[in-house]
C-alpha cells in the first residue's frame, strides 16, 4: 500500500498560500484517473475553484463548510447516473490522495455539496451542467499544522474465507 493512502487524514483548517499550477494540475490528473462506474466517464464532471471572489461567494453559500481552503474540487454527478455518487466518492478519495503526496491537506465534504445543491444560482455561475448534482466538496490547501494520521489498520470488520 503507497504512504499517501496511509497518511491521509481529514484536514480541516487551511494556511491561505495558493497552490501552484503544477500542484492543481496534478489533482486534476488525479481526478481524471479515477474510475468510474461501466466506464461512464460522462456522468461525472468537476469545478475547480480557486479564484477569492467564487471561493468567497461559495464559503457563504455552503456556511463556511469548505473551512476556508485556498482551492475547491467540487465533484457533481448526472443526477439520473446509478453510478455518480459511487463516481464522485472514488473521484474524491483519487485527489485526496494525490494532495497527500503533494504535502496538501484535503477532507472529503458532503454537506458543503448538500447546501450547494441549494443555491442554483452558484450551480449555474460555477458552469456545472444542467442535470448534474454536485456531490461532494475537496478542500484541498496547506495544513495550519502537521497532524499525524491514526493508524486506521484495523478499523473495519474484515472476514477471509
Amino acid at each position: 500500500m503507497t504512504d499517501s493512502v496511509l497518511a491521509r487524514h481529514a484536514v480541516r483548517s487551511f494556511k491561505q498560500d495558493k497552490l501552484t499550477s503544477e500542484e492543481v494540475d496534478q489533482l486534476i490528473s488525479a481526478f481524471q484517473a479515477a474510475p468510474c462506474g461501466m466506464g461512464q466517464a460522462d456522468v461525472t464532471q468537476a469545478v475547480v475553484i480557486e479564484s477569492d471572489d467564487m471561493l468567497q461567494r461559495f464559503e457563504k453559500s455552503v456556511n463556511d463548510a469548505a473551512y476556508g481552503a485556498p482551492l475547491l474540487f467540487v465533484i457533481a454527478t448526472k443526477a439520473d447516473s446509478q453510478f455518480g455518487e459511487r463516481n464522485a466518492s472514488v473521484a474524491a478519495e483519487n485527489v485526496m490522495v494525490e494532495a497527500t503526496r503533494l504535502g496538501l491537506g484535503s477532507v472529503y465534504v458532503m454537506s458543503a455539496a448538500m447546501a450547494l445543491q441549494k443555491d442554483p444560482d452558484l450551480i449555474a455561475d460555477l458552469g456545472i451542467d444542467d442535470g448534474y448534482t454536485p456531490q461532494v466538496v475537496v478542500p484541498v490547501g496547506h495544513a495550519t499544522e502537521e497532524i499525524a494520521a491514526n493508524d486506521r489498520s484495523d478499523r473495519y470488520k474484515v472476514m477471509r474465507r
